[in-house]
């Protein structure tokens, strides 16, 4: 029970408390024990202590349901470190160096103080005044108060969550773990609440109470994907589970729609809103009979009535290819079309014209009030299918569209264009030759390649299994952060071009390649820009940026090299795209690059 007083600190309520615990997780490597150390935490805290608590120890100032933002770059808060700590750049530079992260500087930099106090609920109180506050000037004054009262050690974990990037080895998965372990309830049962609460502070209310059986689904709020794991090959795709469920791989971005009546939202992989960018998908997507939670690729578009499904395959690819070339009339844009599109806050009508999109729903979520994890993929292509087939609450999606595969419809007047949703073929395969058949067929379209799927398997959200597979034949690539760049040459001497990159190698990232080749002149000004908005350390021609940004890279092989610490070298890198859609924790890890160097050996 607590019993202080109005107005008096408790001891286990200061923030001082949390950043140790958190030096405690960082201190050890055993994920048992980092979650005895986080529940012991979580234990000795009131209760609204202990809910805001889990919110950071997630990495986050706030709950993922609010969408709520810092707006705070890393040059902002590396100025208030270096004004707060009276250090000369080269020192702070030299602790970067050293250190790897802007919050760890703050606590090796910054002058011993006894601090105000400071509770976990105070921060997060500031840290809403921070959000809320308009532009650099206001947040830079509000963000240096808060640093100002905090300890050495205090400030190196508020700056630590301010950036997102805790670095002690503590997954949300594991504070999922301490709670069911603090507060009783399954493990399963926590990891659901969460799932449909987006909110593991709340979460943690519901599991002390008892009541983790009571969170129910919250509309408009982002569900974690199911991911997908690379197949080497068509025979060793079907080893895994007969009878696969194929689709297209589409090059677009994957996107979650929620509808309910009559209002759409859409989300990103990295769960980020991006409605705005598509505003001619809301409208296709309202008409639903029912509220409903799709996943699907949001895709450039062209239209063209002259192609049609492939030749052969099984008797039931064939039935599908005699409803007609409805659904499969026209194709997918290269992924560079559909960029012209991405981050807008405003399209015009003309680049709608120009790059017509288009959403390729491929799985249900939810529909009619019912949660559909649990259900098979079978049963939800079922529900999928009666859902665009069934009639639409309202003229956005005309009822010519209405069949199996819903049809688009952009109309021989590129300026009359009436975006839709089309229900992504599905074909089912027995045997290796029938899915190479399939890919080659895939691949002339213009797509990326196949996704095979296990037609029993539940949707598992944020887990990358066997369940579904991915199946690509190209030069090999990986997802990796940029961490540093640098000026061009030439006439590129005034933007930033060359790109230092890496890939994960447990909580660092190692570097492992450099490239300045393969974007745009648009996209490298407009990452110039960004770049330079988030520069953690200017070394003159070059910079340390914030490890935010994730491109997919090509390369012709890879070498050992010492030149790199992550061992590695590719020879001849270069930029495929920008990856909006991913987060640097879904990069490529230094295990996949062994395998990739592996495998080219043989």
């Amino acid at each position: 029970m607590d019993t202080k007083l109005d107005g008096e600190i408790s001891v286990r309520d200061r923030m001082i408390k949390l950043a140790e615990a958190a030096e405690r997780i960082a201190g050890t490597t055993k994920k048992l024990g980092k979650t005895a150390i986080v529940a012991e935490y979580l234990k000795s805290c009131t209760l609204e202590e202990a809910s805001v608590s889990a919110v950071f120890l997630s990495g986050r100032p706030f709950p993922v349901w609010e969408e709520t933002t810092l707006q705070v770059g890393g040059s902002l808060l590396w100025r208030i470190v270096a004004a707060l700590s009276g250090k000369a750049e080269v020192e702070l530079s030299a602790a970067y160096r050293q250190l790897g992260d802007l919050g760890a500087v703050a606590g090796a930099v910054l002058p011993i103080c006894r601090g105000c106090d400071l509770r976990v609920l105070q921060v997060e109180s500031k840290f809403r005044e921070i959000a809320a506050a308009r532009g650099p000037a206001a947040k830079s004054v509000l963000v240096r108060d808060l640093v100002s009262m905090a300890t050495p050690l205090e400030a190196k974990y508020i700056v630590k969550i301010m950036t997102g990037d805790l670095r002690i080895g503590l997954k949300e998965s594991l504070v999922e773990e301490a709670i069911a372990k603090a507060y009783g309830g399954t493990l399963r049962e926590v990891q659901r609440a969460n799932m449909l609460l987006g909110d593991i502070g709340e979460t943690l209310k519901r599991a002390a109470a008892g009541k983790l059986g009571d969170a129910k689904l919250r509309l408009f709020h982002p569900l974690g994907f199911m991911l997908a794991t690379p197949a080497e090959s068509a025979e060793q795709a079907l080893g895994y589970f007969p009878d696969a469920l194929v689709e297209d791989k589409y090059d677009g971005i994957r996107a979650q729609a929620h509808c309910s009546d009559g209002q759409v939202r859409i989300f990103s992989r990295t769960r980020d809103e991006i409605t705005e960018s598509f505003p001619e998908l809301p409208e296709a997507l309202a008409g639903l009979p029912q509220d409903a939670i799709l996943d699907g690729e949001i895709v450039a578009w062209r239209y063209d009535c002259s192609e049609g499904l492939p030749e052969g395959g099984s008797e039931n690819n064939r039935a599908r290819k005699a409803e007609g070339p409805g659904s499969w009339a026209g194709r997918a844009l290269p992924f560079s079309e559909l960029q012209q599109r991405l981050g807008r806050k405003q399209v015009s009508e003309k680049l709608m014209r120009q790059v017509p999109v288009a959403y390729v729903a491929f799985d249900v979520l939810y529909a009619g009030g019912e949660l559909l994890l649990e259900r098979s993929l079978r049963e939800r292509e079922n529900i999928l299918a009666t859902l665009l087939a069934a009639p639409r609450k309202s003229p956005a999606v005309p009822q010519s569209a209405a069949g199996s595969q819903a049809r688009f419809a952009f109309g021989d007047d590129p300026s009359a264009s009436n975006t839709q949703v089309i229900r992504a073929p599905v074909f089912q395969v027995a045997t290796a030759q029938e899915l190479d058949q399939l890919f080659e067929a895939a691949q002339a379209r213009g797509n990326e390649g196949l996704m095979i799927k296990d037609p029993e398997s539940a949707y598992t959200p944020g887990r990358r299994g066997k369940s579904w597979l991915k199946l690509k034949r190209e030069l090999a690539t990986l997802d990796v952060v940029v961490t540093a760049v640098e000026y061009g040459h030439g006439k590129r001497i005034a933007v930033l071009s060359d790109y230092t990159f890496a890939v994960r190698d447990g909580e660092i990232l190692a570097n492992i390649g450099k490239a300045y080749s393969g974007l745009t002149d648009a996209e490298i000004a407009e990452m110039t820009r960004w770049f330079l908005e988030h520069t953690v350390e200017d070394q003159g021609f070059r910079l340390i940026v914030e490890p935010k940004i994730v491109l997919e890279v090509a390369f012709n092989n890879m070498m050992r090299s010492d030149r790199h610490q992550s061992g590695y070298a590719l020879r001849f890198p270069r930029i495929v795209r920008l990856r909006p859609d991913k987060l640097p924790e879904e990069a490529d890890t230094i295990e996949r690059a062994r395998e990739i160097y592996e495998k080219q050996k043989n």
